[in-house]
């Protein structure tokens, strides 16, 4: 392992500037995984580009197992000693946390390529590939990774994000994906009504005041639900090429819910019904 002890360090500052910034993120075509449920998750992807680890995580008998694998696995694919150590390297906890985006660090990250769309092994099948999930204009980091988690648990395909989503691979939104980005395949920049006049099957809008019911619909055949920005709603331009409008059903005082507990709704009645159908 490689200790780094400087702030000045390129390599200190490549690791800030994925953590701060979209931009370098997609020039490098680079993230950050921090904590070891992530890295973990990545794992059946491939192997970071490098593991960092502060001098206190060292001590954590579950990261030294991961590194052991990790760095087995990387000694016999690219063969040598010199490789297996270099993708590791060591933080002062001080430095540490200043790369990290948790309150308390767990004391392991990762720097790993964006996987493209791809490269996601995702499961095969008429339910999986019939189901898949639009974002226009979700600009809370929270909500996109939340909406991630719950597409993956649900068995959609493809999430498709507009121009003006959050970063999809930023460190808010991984953290609450919590590895649903290796699950899904995501799409961002998309131009989500070709995405939608391209889809065959049913594409479904949630909006507020909505003539039907989440619950008046039949969701067990090929199916795209579509979510707008936490103020603005759904475009008209979207809702245009949308075959159908629901709302979901609030008997109590809220006007509305948050656009990933809506979402969350929305794909578990679906999973409700093709568990229905399929008894």
């Amino acid at each position: 392992m490689k200790l780094i002890t400087s702030r000045g360090n390129p390599t200190f500052k490549e690791l800030v500037k994925l953590q701060e910034s979209s931009r370098q993120r997609r020039i490098a075509g680079l993230t950050l995984l921090d904590g070891i449920h992530l890295v973990e998750a990545y794992l059946a992807l491939g192997e970071p580009e490098k593991l960092v680890v502060s001098e206190s995580g060292r001590k954590n008998p579950e990261i030294r197992f991961l590194l052991e694998k990790i760095t087995e696995v990387t000694q016999v694919t690219k063969g040598g000693g010199a490789n297996r150590e270099a993708i590791a390297i060591v933080l002062p906890d001080s430095l540490f946390r200043e790369v990290s985006t948790v309150k308390t660090a767990t004391g392991l990250m990762a720097v790993v390529p964006i996987p493209s769309p791809e490269a996601i092994p995702v499961q095969k099948g008429e339910q999986a590939e019939n189901f898949r999930v639009l974002l226009e204009a979700i600009q809370d980091p929270g909500n996109v990774g939340s909406i991630l988690r719950s597409a993956a648990a649900a068995g959609a395909s493809d999430v498709y994000l507009s121009n003006g989503c959050a970063d999809a691979w930023s460190p808010k939104t991984l953290r609450a994906a919590m590895g649903a980005h290796f699950l899904v395949r995501i799409h961002e920049g998309a131009n989500l009504a070709e995405v939608a006049r391209a889809f065959r099957g049913k594409v479904i809008a949630s909006i507020l005041g909505a003539k039907k019911s989440l619950y008046q619909m039949r969701l067990t055949g090929a199916v795209a639900f579509v979510f707008g920005n936490e103020g603005a709603g759904v475009s008209d331009a979207l809702l245009q090429v949308a075959h159908e409008r629901i709302t979901i059903p609030m008997p109590g005082g809220a006007e509305s819910l948050n656009a990933a507990a809506a979402a969350a709704v929305c794909f578990f009645e679906r999973v409700r019904q093709m568990e229905a159908g399929s008894a």
